[in-house]
């Protein structure tokens, strides 16, 4: 599979227009290049049900709701959304799809959609749609949702950036003026934030999101859980250099980590337990609008940074992927790909990305443009997110295999293993690679 973080992107056929802000901060340029209309129609009586991940910033599930008000408003068809966490949405999704009831369309992370491609609805009118209109899906969401390089079986919702959450002026009384770029910089960054008992603290829990760090850091030391051929690697001397690092990482760490979930480093941060983490913007965008006036005062001193290039060279981000499915079963297919379309055109995406101020990065290039990404310097480096994606079963082809391992935790629970001393590296590269190799079954 081509690295992800140094492919190049070749511009759609529609570009984009930037103009003057309002004063209210929106955004108002817009695709130079329409599509012709899908002419989706409907059924008649049509409606739907969606299940989505529960909101980590307010502003996502609020402008989200305002879209489908209009879609409602604009089709009558009714849409009831049920929220959950993403720790529920997960099993909820594959019950509905093995028992052939439930939602008609599940908002789902990283590649859940390869559990069961067979009970999925082909939407690929509306992504061949949207491409050609929005300037083109980054190749990462081909990779989670084009597994066959045909057929789409999902439409990318976008990725909440894992990058580096900070405070300014706790990295800079431990003698950093700027957060490191490499592996060996970043480590002694943490030693010296510790020493002031200011250290940091990364999940090492089964945290969907937060847990991705552990993809990083295999990666940039050159490990992976699978080769190019989906031949299970990970036992390798890479990983082991890999998880020798993560045991000197640990020992800098606030106590706790290895229950940590993906909520626990948000309240340790904001908190003021921790220094640094890993990420979405949600922890800025708390601060911001916390009515505490201490947690207020936190947000002009927290800034965000990508997370530093190890041994390999070259950048290796891993972050939690959005997709959004259609299930096979509903009684509504086309309403339910129109309820896609809609929330997906400029006039409802562009202001949903705003409202979701900067917590999730867009899928298909033509948002790049989006004024959410330079009304607040903080707000940029979460905006490539997608773009430089590299999916979590690097370097392989994306499909059940994959799905089930990532699922299973198995490179986080390997990483927490090591890091605590629970298992030797060499013990926790050899029962991950155990563990993998009944996914990736030869």
């Amino acid at each position: 599979m081509t690295e992800f973080n140094r492919r190049k992107f070749l511009e759609g056929s529609a570009g984009v227009a930037a103009s003057a802000s309002l004063g209210t901060g929106a955004a108002v340029w817009a695709p130079a290049v329409h599509a012709q209309s899908l002419n989706l129609k409907p059924e008649k009586g049509a409606k739907l049900r969606v299940l989505r991940w529960s909101r980590f910033v307010q502003g996502d599930i609020d402008a989200y709701m305002v879209n489908v008000k209009k879609f409602t408003e604009k089709t009558g068809i009714e849409v009831r959304v049920d929220n959950e966490g993403w720790e529920d949405v997960r099993p909820k999704a594959a019950v509905a799809a093995n028992t052939g009831a439930g939602p008609d369309i599940i908002l789902s992370t990283n590649d859940d959609a390869n559990l069961y491609p067979d009970k999925l609805l082909d939407v690929t009118d509306v992504a061949e749609y949207l491409g050609k209109k929005y300037g083109g899906w980054y190749p990462a969401c081909e990779a989670y949702l084009r597994p066959d390089g045909k057929k789409w079986i999902g439409l990318a919702l976008g990725a909440s950036g894992s990058y580096m959450v900070y405070r300014q002026s706790q990295l800079k009384a431990a003698g950093f003026d700027a957060f490191p770029k490499n592996t060996d910089d970043f480590l002694k960054m943490l030693r010296a934030l510790k020493e002031k008992g200011t250290p940091g603290g990364f999940a090492l829990g089964n945290a969907t999101g937060d847990g991705l760090w552990t993809n990083w850091l295999i990666w940039s030391h050159g490990g992976k859980l699978v080769d190019a051929n989906n031949k299970v690697v990970i036992d390798s001397p890479e990983t082991i250099k890999a998880l020798e690092y993560a045991k000197e990482m640990y020992a800098t760490f606030i106590p706790g980590t290895l229950s940590w979930l993906d909520p626990n480093n948000n309240k340790a941060f904001l908190d003021s337990q921790i220094s640094v983490t890993n990420n979405g913007i949600s922890i800025y965008y708390a601060a911001k609008n916390s009515q505490d006036p201490k947690v207020h005062d936190l947000a002009a001193d927290i800034n965000h940074a990508s997370f530093p290039i190890g041994p390999v060279g070259v950048p290796t981000e891993s972050h939690l992927f959005f997709n959004q499915m259609v299930m096979k079963y509903t009684k509504y297919p086309n309403a339910a790909k129109e309820f896609l379309r809609f929330m997906m055109e400029f006039e409802q995406f562009d202001p949903w990305l705003t409202g979701a101020g900067g917590y999730i990065a867009q899928p298909l290039r033509a948002y790049e443009k989006s004024q959410i990404w330079t009304v607040d310097a903080k707000h940029t480096p979460y905006r490539d997110g997608v773009k430089n994606l590299r999916p979590a079963g690097y370097a392989g082809k994306l499909g059940y295999a994959s799905a089930g391992a990532g699922a299973d935790f198995i490179v986080c629970n390997m990483v927490a293993e090591a890091a605590s001393g629970s298992k030797t590296p060499k013990e926790a590269a050899e029962r991950a690679q155990k563990r993998a190799e009944r996914y990736y079954k030869v």
